[in-house]
């Protein structure tokens, strides 16, 4: 697959998300903060995707997830909303550390029953520093996918895990790598 087919299917899935959805509730949803927090992840397998990272990650950072107007709500207690990730942080690795944030649409899929919600997203990725020890991020703009598990607790409390991985999907070339990490999440909701 060419540069530029990655390139299209990433910008095509990212328009599709910024549609708006159309509300099949009782009353509209309207622009809300859903929650800020905190959180804080690591490689924990030092091969993660291939080709596989060359050096041991951490990141330390805060979150914001803002939902837009709109979900999908089913009767069985099932909701689906179109929400926007943020996150500004720290990124280290070998002795060096770096800014990085990231911003990206996602979905946010919850079953209220079980105080459950699965998220998926992509985005952007700007690092501050590109090159931490033998492992090189070719450029400071990275491409995110992330995944992630949250439960809600009734003081409004969400803790939660999340896998994120950033790569410059081979933008900047072929011998650049990326970043796999797994998050433990503490958020506050409003």
């Amino acid at each position: 697959m060419s540069q530029l087919t990655k390139l299209c299917v990433l910008l095509s899935f990212g328009a599709l998300l910024c549609l708006p959805p159309e509300s099949y509730s009782q009353e509209p949803k309207k622009l809300e903060i859903i929650s800020l927090g905190v959180r804080g992840g690591l490689n924990l397998d030092p091969g993660g995707i291939p080709p596989g990272e060359k050096e041991d990650f951490q990141q330390y950072d805060v979150v914001a997830i803002v939902g837009f107007p709109g979900s999908w709500e089913w009767p069985r207690g099932w909701e689906v909303q179109y929400r926007w990730y943020g996150s500004a942080g720290v990124l280290k690795a070998a002795g060096d550390k770096g800014f990085i944030a990231s911003l990206g649409p996602g979905l946010g899929i919850t079953k209220w029953d079980w105080n459950l919600t699965f998220e998926i997203g992509t985005g952007a990725v700007f690092v501050g520093d590109e090159t931490f020890g033998d492992q090189d991020f070719g450029g400071p703009v990275q491409i995110l996918g992330h995944g992630g598990l949250s439960y809600h607790f009734p003081q409004k409390i969400t803790v939660g895990w999340r896998f994120q991985h950033f790569s410059d999907a081979t933008i900047y070339g072929t011998n650049n790598r990326g970043v796999d990490l797994h998050f433990l999440e503490l958020r506050y909701g409003f």
